[in-house]
């Protein structure tokens, strides 16, 4: 039997959506896994995949992730047809998606991702109910994230 060659590890993190922490107050998470096709698993592990401006919409009681993006190897894909930005099913239980519909039909939030990763040999997404911030509160977090840093500072120049 052939020994298969290990490129990159099958653990920890995939993408991340940074701009979701700016542009959204961050508030309950939920991990989903994701309904793939043979050609993307073997995108994303070659690292093919964005996720930058992805969220999650609801539809006849299932949610499905927009805008998430995996490119086809040439190699891996010759026979199908690949839509690299086609709308994917998110694998959640009734009760997380009857939360999730509800805060977003009552409440107004969002559903964005923030992070993809591998979990044992399965993708999962990491999801979170949203609000989205204001100009101001966005200048408050950049003002506390510097004031942050400038505390750091002082605290170990005068040790």
């Amino acid at each position: 039997m052939a020994r298969m060659k290990k490129n990159k590890p099958t653990t920890g993190t995939i993408a991340k959506n940074k701009k979701a922490r700016h542009e959204y107050h961050l508030e309950d998470k939920f991990e989903a896994g994701l309904e793939l096709q043979g050609w993307e698993v073997k995108s994303i592990r070659e690292g093919k995949v964005s996720i930058t401006d992805t969220y999650v919409n609801i539809d006849k009681g299932e949610a499905y992730l927009l805008g998430c993006s995996i490119q086809p190897l040439n190699q891996a894909s010759s026979h199908v047809v690949c839509d690299p930005t086609r709308d994917r099913k998110l694998l959640l239980h009734r009760r997380e998606l009857d939360k999730l519909m509800g805060a977003r039909d009552r409440q107004g939030y969002s559903i964005v991702a923030t992070a993809m990763y591998w979990k044992a040999c399965w993708v999962k997404v990491e999801i979170y109910l949203a609000k989205g911030k204001q100009s101001h509160d966005k200048r408050d977090t950049v003002k506390d994230r510097d004031w942050a840093r400038q505390k750091e500072r002082m605290m170990k120049h005068s040790a």
